[in-house]
């Protein structure tokens, strides 16, 4: 299966009067940070908010071009339905999209005002998998599958064309991998122009099936998938994406669902981008030295920047605990006046900031005139919240640590 580079640039060609090209800004605090030069691609900035536009977009734009659709079909839950929604309607074409019926509300609604029909089907990708197949048989619609399709890669691949437009010395490119559309298509694209720079995929660890096939160097798909990064949550790449990523990329490295919380927050006060988990990841790897940046133009593609308003609060609090800002323990107290305002006073003293406090009287292992005090406080970073630690043991006061 091959991808050339003239059809990355036909994409790019009929994409140029669709998207923005977003920007690439060069990050002081994460260069500070790793010893490297680092830079971020802003495709959270996209129009409908990530890279999916970009496949879709070229994907309907040559079906058109070829005649061979009257209405197109998609099964998706986030960004692929909003990409295929934009880009049906720019071109004039009917779209429904079948997403689960458990979607939340603000990216059903986001669809629909795009243009596109939303079918609410099942409770899993599955199921609306299933249901639009059925609407394509039924309707004689096409079907826009969200990455393993060579005109959707080549569509994603023009993100490499613009990276190295901008920065044609870049030494290093971090993609983020979920079915492999995006990573295959970036890969294809440098490579083919310079294969001196390294392409890089990035994936959490409870969604590694292409980080797995590309160490065995052959197809594998996993049994479950369990993370945040809803993004690339995919249990079964595409077959074309990793025969192309496993020829292009030079790795595929992991990162964990507190490394991608910690970055986000990173991006949130640091640069004030609002970044999705997935999107989230090529920075998560860089700060955690999954890679070796030190002296090197390291190029962090954001995919994508929707994140549910409601889960923000979720992901700021795991960062918080990862980055050692928030810190969570418990204090066995004698059940009398007097005691917990102590504990406070102290606490306070120390300059930590309490958020949560929770008495248990029902802990095993409590005598009658004991009760257990959980805390939950926000302090300065590892070495304040050890020195507070350290002063209440020297008070008096019985401390353990929660996870």
């Amino acid at each position: 299966m091959e991808l050339q580079l003239k059809d990355i640039e036909l994409a790019a060609d009929r994409l140029r009067p669709i998207l923005h090209h977003t920007e690439l800004d060069m990050s002081s605090t994460f260069s500070a940070m790793t010893g490297g030069e680092i830079y971020l691609k802003c495709e959270n900035r996209q129009k409908t908010g990530s890279f999916k536009i970009r496949g879709a977009s070229n994907k309907i734009a040559a079906l058109v071009e070829r005649g061979d659709v009257k209405s197109v079909v998609a099964s998706s839950a986030g960004n692929h339905a909003q990409g295929v929604a934009y880009a049906a309607h720019k071109f004039g074409i009917p779209a429904t999209i079948v997403m689960p019926a458990s979607a939340p509300i603000a990216k059903v609604q986001a669809t629909e005002n795009y243009g596109a029909k939303v079918v609410l089907h099942g409770d899993c990708y599955d199921d609306a998998y299933a249901m639009a197949c059925k609407v394509c048989e039924t309707e004689g619609s096409t079907f826009i599958h969200p990455y393993n399709d060579l005109e959707v890669i080549a569509g994603q691949g023009t993100l490499g064309l613009e990276i190295l437009g901008d920065l044609p010395t870049a030494d290093m490119v971090l993609v983020p991998a979920g079915g492999g559309g995006l990573l295959s298509g970036v890969a294809a694209c440098i490579k083919q122009i310079n294969p001196r720079v390294q392409v890089i995929g990035v994936q959490a660890e409870g969604a590694s099936a292409i980080a797995q096939s590309f160490r065995e160097k052959k197809y594998i798909c996993t049994d479950s998938v369990s993370t945040i990064a809803d993004g690339i949550a995919v249990k079964a790449p595409g077959d074309i994406t990793v025969e192309l990523i496993n020829h292009y990329a030079d790795d595929v490295v992991t990162v964990n669902d507190n490394e991608i919380s910690e970055a986000i927050l990173l991006l949130m006060e640091r640069c004030k981008q609002i970044v999705e988990p997935s999107g989230a990841t090529p920075v998560a790897a860089v700060l955690k030295g999954k890679v070796d940046v030190k002296g090197k133009k390291v190029v962090c593609l954001l995919s994508g920047g929707n994140i549910d308003v409601s889960f923000i609060q979720c992901i700021i609090a795991q960062g918080l605990v990862a980055r050692n800002r928030r810190l969570r323990f418990t204090v066995t107290l004698l059940d009398k006046p007097g005691s917990l305002v102590k504990l406070l006073n102290d606490i306070a003293a120390q300059g930590a900031n309490i958020l949560t406090v929770e008495h248990d009287r029902l802990s095993a292992g409590l005598t009658p005139n004991q009760t257990n005090v959980h805390i939950a406080c926000e302090v300065g970073g590892k070495e304040h919240g050890e020195k507070l630690l350290r002063a209440l043991g020297d008070k008096g006061f019985i401390v353990s640590l929660n996870n």
